[in-house]
């Protein structure tokens, strides 16, 4: 897996801080950026955090590129609807060697890797034929080899299986990232995509130490949300992240 963040607001937390001020005090626009040094972006952030509101938030967002990840996990990522996202196409890319993610608990078992590999392979192999076969069928229904090779793809790609490997671009502003985190960091979320979330708070924490300082699983600054399927490890958890390991 490879998280690069890639491009971010200008100065997030000065931008936070200045929407805060406009909340809570009697500044105007000209104003709005008048004294917002760090020891008062510091404390409009602090009092954001402590009292829940969001909003001032959403005017930051961060970009991220991913890849080395399973279609597998983008089909859960998408799900965080507030955000922007662009993948790479099976449609318009033909994979004639698709890469795959390999579950930790199956690359530990000699016998499970050996079953989940020939899977891959014939997954691969009937991708080729039917491109192939399809191809062929197109060209000669008098298609442009444009338009006969994205067809065959866009169909052929019903083979693959969710541990294909996937590119993709996300964008988000701080209060959706902040719900991703909470969902996504915590203990009881799929293993590949916590990775995920995991990589990515490191990387906004480093440009928005302040604004993500609390951000993590439910269980960081409060109770579990998870109730009975909680894992019992919030102490465990909280030190984690709060002492930003």
């Amino acid at each position: 897996m490879k998280v690069k963040l890639i491009q971010y607001t200008k100065d997030p937390e000065m931008l936070v801080a200045a929407a805060a001020k406009l909340c809570y005090s009697p500044v105007g626009v000209e104003d709005i950026l008048e004294d917002l040094d760090s020891k008062n972006i510091d404390k409009f952030l602090s009092n954001l955090l402590s009292v829940g509101h969001e909003s001032p938030i959403e005017h930051v967002s961060f970009t991220f590129a991913i890849e080395g990840v399973s279609r597998s996990l983008s089909h859960q990522l998408v799900r965080h609807r507030i955000a922007s996202y662009s993948q790479q196409s099976q449609r318009y890319v033909a994979l004639q060697q698709f890469e795959y993610i390999i579950p930790p608990e199956i690359e530990e078992s000699e016998d499970s890797k050996k079953i989940f590999i020939e899977a891959m392979k014939k997954c691969q192999e009937a991708y080729c034929e039917l491109y192939i076969a399809l191809n062929n069928k197109y060209l000669s229904q008098s298609m442009t080899k444009f338009s006969s090779e994205k067809k065959a793809a866009e169909d052929a790609r019903y083979v693959f299986p969710n541990a294909c490997e996937t590119k993709i671009m996300v964008t988000m502003n701080a209060r959706s990232l902040n719900n991703f985190f909470n969902v996504r960091c915590c203990n009881r979320a799929q293993w590949e995509i916590r990775n995920l979330a995991k990589e990515m708070l490191k990387l906004v924490k480093e440009v928005a130490p302040t604004l993500f300082k609390t951000s993590g699983p439910s269980c960081v600054k409060g109770a579990c949300r998870e109730g009975k399927m909680s894992c019992g490890k919030g102490i465990e958890v909280r030190e984690n992240f709060l002492g930003g390991k």
